[in-house]
């Protein structure tokens, strides 16, 4: 169940040529890493600071930013060489922090409970995945709720100004996609 992270691939091939541009000029992939974090900063005060429906534009093109650059990062430095574990490092607190920025958008429309709960929830699947990875498994992304399914919920909150149900929705959805990895990684690592 790879929800929208199936559409990777695809997406991926579509930025090659931003990373070949990329790649000519000689940016770092942690600069890339650091512009996801500021994108996603940049969604969660147009989430904070405009009203539904006029937060929707702002943050679903610094989200859409965010996600290419989470993905051109880790490409980049494999399409240069420059792969390393500092790179990788700061590519997972890029993600989480990004995750996190975002998430904390929501802190002055919704109550602190609720905004904790689903940014706790959203960390999750990742550190699942880590920790699988970490015992020698495959690395596992993707849904039933993700980062890019995240990304968009975000951004129909911003349409919409449903903030409650979105952050409902992340928090569970979050906790359904531990559950199938844990599930997964359970398996993979008894084989």
């Amino acid at each position: 169940m790879n929800g929208l992270y199936a559409l990777k691939p695809w997406y991926a091939d579509r930025l090659s040529g931003v990373r070949a541009a990329l790649a000519r000029r000689g940016v770092s992939p942690d600069t890339l890493t650091a512009a996801g974090v500021v994108s996603a900063a940049g969604a969660a005060a147009a989430l904070a600071l405009l009203p539904a429906p006029l937060a929707v534009l702002p943050v679903a093109v610094l989200l859409a930013a965010r996600l290419a650059f989470a993905n051109l990062d880790g490409a980049l430095a494999r399409d240069t060489g420059r792969t390393t574990r500092r790179g990788a490092l700061l590519n997972e607190l890029g993600d989480r922090a990004a995750d996190l920025i975002v998430l904390a958008g929501f802190l002055p429309l919704a109550p602190l409970w609720l905004v904790s709960t689903a940014a706790l929830a959203a960390t999750l699947p990742s550190w699942i995945a880590l920790a699988g990875a970490a015992a020698g498994a495959p690395r596992r992304n993707g849904g039933p709720l993700g980062k890019t399914e995240r990304c968009l919920l975000v951004a129909v909150a911003a349409a919409s100004g449903w903030v409650t149900p979105v952050l409902l929705v992340i928090a569970i959805g979050s906790v359904v996609t531990a559950g199938v990895r844990c599930a997964w990684l359970w398996r993979e690592l008894a084989a």
